[in-house]
């Protein structure tokens, strides 16, 4: 089995589509893919009534976290999409995504760069607008040849000169709405340290201890070392470890199914889940 646990759609800051995101999958070769576009459960149906026949659907979420001023993701997997505890939580992390947004585009200007809001509105379509749609403004101005290359502290990275906070999670909050959700939680990209600072592992420890399901080791943003490190803090932790592409289509460079999950982890993931189940293709278009 090949199974990708990270994927973005248009529902948030990816480029395809889900119907596009799930018959790219099926095509990369993929048995199993996770939707976990940011704050939101907004593309869910419309991947779910585009699933090819073959290919599995795993219902999730990325959650902007913030601990100690560092800044982290949380994936979030099979948690019941109607509890309303996570939901109102998650609608005030999205609710100032907006405003978030508008002041890195303000403080680009005083840094006289040429973007303007109307420019991100676009790229970020009906999506929920984040940080990597201003990156694509950066990109489409020549400011940085990548979306990468905006998460810097030049530019958008945490604590970066045009960085704008935003209202997050507290992850031990997060872990906890996941589980009441009957969700299952990992640490995104935890040693992603070109994005800023990132999250000692005393902290790891500790959100392990509180109910942490697992962290993602195999990531385009960890090099060999890094991936070394975390599966021995795995190890220490009982962690699950996972992999994932982090696709976000056309904005990124790694392709769907780069990275991947061993199946006896997705095995325990779907185990622990009591929220919603993975959902099995059968009404789009066969594997080709």
């Amino acid at each position: 089995m090949r199974i990708d646990l990270h994927t973005h759609s248009t529902a948030s800051d990816g480029t395809d589509t889900p119907a596009e995101l799930v018959a790219g999958a099926a095509a990369a070769g993929l048995d199993v893919v996770a939707l976990t576009d940011h704050d939101t459960v907004g593309g869910h149906q419309q991947a779910i009534d585009a699933l090819p026949e073959g290919l599995t659907l795993v219902t999730g979420a990325e959650l902007s976290c913030r601990v100690d001023g560092v800044g982290m993701h949380m994936l979030a997997y099979l948690f019941d999409p109607a509890d309303a505890e996570l939901e109102r939580a998650r609608e005030l992390v999205r609710d100032d995504r907006v405003p978030r947004a508008q002041e890195m585009v303000r403080k680009l200007r005083a840094l006289d760069v040429p973007i303007t809001w109307e420019q991100v509105a676009r790229i970020a379509g009906d999506g929920s607008v984040g940080r990597p749609h201003v990156a694509a403004a950066l990109v489409e101005l020549g400011v940085v040849p990548t979306v990468s290359d905006a998460f810097t502290p030049d530019w958008l990275g945490n604590g970066g000169r045009a960085y704008a906070e935003k209202h997050e999670f507290d992850p031990f909050e997060a872990v906890r709405l996941v589980k009441a959700a009957g969700g299952v939680t990992v640490f995104a990209h935890p040693a992603a340290s070109k994005r800023g600072e990132v999250v000692p592992e005393a902290t790891i420890a500790g959100l392990a201890a509180a109910g942490l399901d697992g962290i993602e080791i195999d990531h385009m943003d960890h090099d060999g070392p890094a991936r070394a490190r975390l599966r021995g803090l795995a190890r220490e932790l009982e962690l699950l470890p996972t992999g994932s592409s982090d696709y976000h289509g056309s904005r990124k460079t790694v392709a769907l199914g780069e990275y991947t999950t061993d199946p006896e982890i997705y095995g325990e993931i779907t185990r622990r889940a009591t929220g919603a189940f993975p959902v099995p293709g059968a009404g789009g278009p066969g594997r080709r």
